[in-house]
């Protein structure tokens, strides 16, 4: 198995980020009360109970880099994540970056922002 690091990132409640997470193609890969891991294709994101989060108050985030992000951000709009600039979840568009890739995010139900990342071929 190649290195690879995973974000773990908090969720009120995993019934809740399942169903969101669900929703745009990941699958649970293993749950109990105090972890819950989910996969899509090599992706993985592992959360970890948080009932007190106040989501407007987060600061957790991660990068996500996959090979498809208009794929994927055509997945979450489908879903019904809306683009705006306020509240959770919501998307940002994809767009060039000024570092030459292109990139976009997603704010989650639990107040965590995915940046969307293109893989460089």
């Amino acid at each position: 198995m190649a290195d690879r690091a995973v974000p773990n990132l908090p969720s009120r409640s995993f019934d809740e980020t399942i169903g969101f997470y669900e929703a745009v193609g990941f699958d649970v890969a293993y749950r109990d009360d105090d972890w819950l891991i989910l996969r899509r294709g090599e992706l993985q994101l592992e959360f970890f109970p948080y009932p007190g989060l106040v989501p407007e108050e987060s600061s957790f985030m991660c990068s996500v880099r996959v090979d498809d992000v208009d794929g994927l951000y055509r997945q979450l709009t489908e879903a019904g994540v809306a683009e705006r600039t306020a509240g959770a979840p919501r998307l940002q568009p994809i767009r060039p970056q000024p570092w030459g890739q292109r990139a976009g995010f997603l704010v989650d139900p639990d107040g965590t922002q995915l940046h969307l990342i293109e893989n460089v071929a």
